[in-house]
């Protein structure tokens, strides 16, 4: 079942009382981004992602016709490209988003978008009590708990075994 993650514009932009500017982006492979895939960057308005393929695959070619490679060698290489532009198509979009000052708000898993959307703005009604919704942005900050500082879900240190060696060898200088 596909995934899809909702993104909003900041409240820098339109906030989150415009949900019809809401954007959902399906996780997965995407047929058209492989086989047109500057073009498919052109419909989503990706420019930078756009520059950096055509200054890729320029290089790519170049570099491996400078190398003796035959053309149907290179015809090869390229049609891998084009299948993990398939492949990453959605994670360019969005890295795009957010560098665009747009934020995720949400994880839907649906059949298709129209599904997602529905899950999404059931949930959206639910949740939503006269707030301006900021607590349905992913946290993306701060970094991870540590086993160091107090009051963190790992502040206290991991049992030791009962041998005290943890691996493959239950004594010091063991047997291999």
């Amino acid at each position: 079942m596909p995934v899809y993650t909702v993104h909003a514009p900041s409240p820098g932009g339109a906030d989150l009382r415009a949900p019809d500017k809401f954007v959902f982006v399906r996780d997965g492979f995407h047929f058209w981004a492989m086989i047109f895939g500057p073009f498919w960057l052109l419909w989503n308005r990706l420019w930078l992602a756009l520059i950096g393929y055509l200054i890729f695959l320029a290089a790519f070619n170049a570099g491996l016709s400078s190398l003796g490679v035959g053309r149907s060698s290179i015809f090869f290489a390229d049609c891998i490209v084009a299948v993990l532009m398939g492949l990453e198509a959605s994670s360019l979009r969005r890295w795009t988003l957010s560098h665009g000052k747009w934020r995720q708000l949400d994880i839907v898993v649906a059949d298709d978008s129209d599904t997602a959307e529905r899950r999404f703005f059931e949930r959206w009604s639910q949740k939503q009590n006269g707030s301006a919704g900021d607590q349905w942005a992913v946290d993306r900050g701060g970094p991870p708990p540590t086993r160091n500082v107090p009051g963190q879900p790992f502040s206290n240190p991991p049992p030791i075994p009962a041998g005290g060696i943890i691996g493959l060898f239950p004594e010091p200088g063991g047997s291999r």
